[in-house]
């Protein structure tokens, strides 16, 4: 089993008064103690026109903990493939890739906001169909020679050949929790991703799923499973969600605002409550019990990226769950 955590979002609550320079070198600083504390990946997160400076620039970020990190696999969980020019993502994403030594795992979706759909200009009803695209045109660009691949969506030319191209394989995790999704991930991609609101057993019954699919069309080749969780460790369940709750009750409600649209003053008491029961809390012992759970259910190469960048709750308390999870709860997963 593999662990990771993120997701950097950058975001600046009300009550925070730092400036946009001191974010981003927190980012760097808790990048640094997740390489420096043994722990498998780090990773950013994306939105755009974000009223609290959500990070929209993932492969700037990216390079950026490629010089951060020497060992962590690094990558954007996840990137609004729609919202992209094939061409420039897979030139960034190639870039980063040997920045990093070949670290990144390059994660996508479809999107969901309307808001930002409609100020790139891309039509919400070909999300879809734009991220497969996506997917065929990046590895289109970094194979050898010319592009080879008459894109529907992106303006540029067969002819054309596509630098930097990686050294070696760029992996693409797709993201989503509908059953469409999931099995769009499994033809097409190398990897999936678990939303952070779906139990062991729904992750159980995907991976499944992802397993027959593959298995049915002849799928060849190594496939990952990454699930997404919300989480902190302290001396307590307690402690912990007490360290947690502010930061994340905030993203919460942001969220809800992103796949709305529409502006959400106060989470609802009963949405706290299933996000209370959703979160990952307690101990270092607490951690690895639900952790393991992940490792019976889907085998032993699941990868959590369990959350712990919960904006506003103090670059310490953040930076203590990281080492905490590197001392304790790692050596008891391996």
């Amino acid at each position: 089993m593999k662990l990771g955590t993120g997701l950097f979002t950058c975001q600046r609550r009300p009550d925070d008064d730092r400036t946009g320079e001191q974010l981003y070198a927190e980012m760097l600083d808790l990048a640094r103690a997740i390489d420096d504390a043994g722990l498998d990946s780090a990773w950013v997160s994306e939105h755009h026109f974000a009223d609290d400076d959500y990070l929209s620039g993932t492969m700037p970020a990216l390079g950026a903990l490629a010089a951060a990190t020497d060992g962590i696999e690094i990558g954007p969980c996840i990137a609004l493939a729609p919202l992209y020019d094939g061409v420039r993502l897979a030139e960034d994403a190639a870039t980063v890739d040997l920045l990093s030594g070949g670290r990144l795992t390059l994660g996508l979706a479809i999107g969901s906001n309307p808001r930002e759909f409609e100020a790139f200009g891309v039509p919400r009803e070909e999300r879809v169909e734009r991220l497969e695209e996506q997917v065929r045109l990046l590895r289109a660009a970094w194979s050898a020679g010319s592009l080879d691949y008459d894109a529907a969506f992106h303006d540029v030319s067969p002819e054309v050949s596509v630098t930097p191209k990686p050294d070696g394989e760029v992996p693409i995790m797709l993201g989503g929790k509908a059953r469409p999704a999931v099995r769009r991930a499994a033809r097409i991609a190398d990897a999936w991703c678990a939303p952070s609101s779906l139990s062991v057993e729904g992750v159980r019954k995907r991976v499944e799923d992802v397993r027959a699919v593959r298995e049915r069309e002849g799928i060849d080749g190594e496939f990952d499973v990454y699930v997404l969780r919300h989480g902190f460790v302290g001396d307590s369940r307690e402690a912990a969600w007490e360290a947690m709750r502010d930061g994340y009750f905030y993203i919460q409600r942001r969220y809800a605002e992103i796949f709305s649209g529409e502006p959400v003053s106060e989470l609802p008491a009963e949405r706290k409550r299933a996000l209370r029961e959703q979160a990952m809390v307690g101990t270092p012992d607490h951690v690895v019990e639900e952790l393991e759970a992940y490792r019976e259910a889907v085998g032993d190469d699941v990868h959590v990226i369990f959350r712990t960048y919960h904006p506003g709750i103090g670059t310490d308390a953040m930076r203590e769950c990281i080492d905490r999870l590197g001392s304790e709860v790692v050596p008891a997963l391996r």
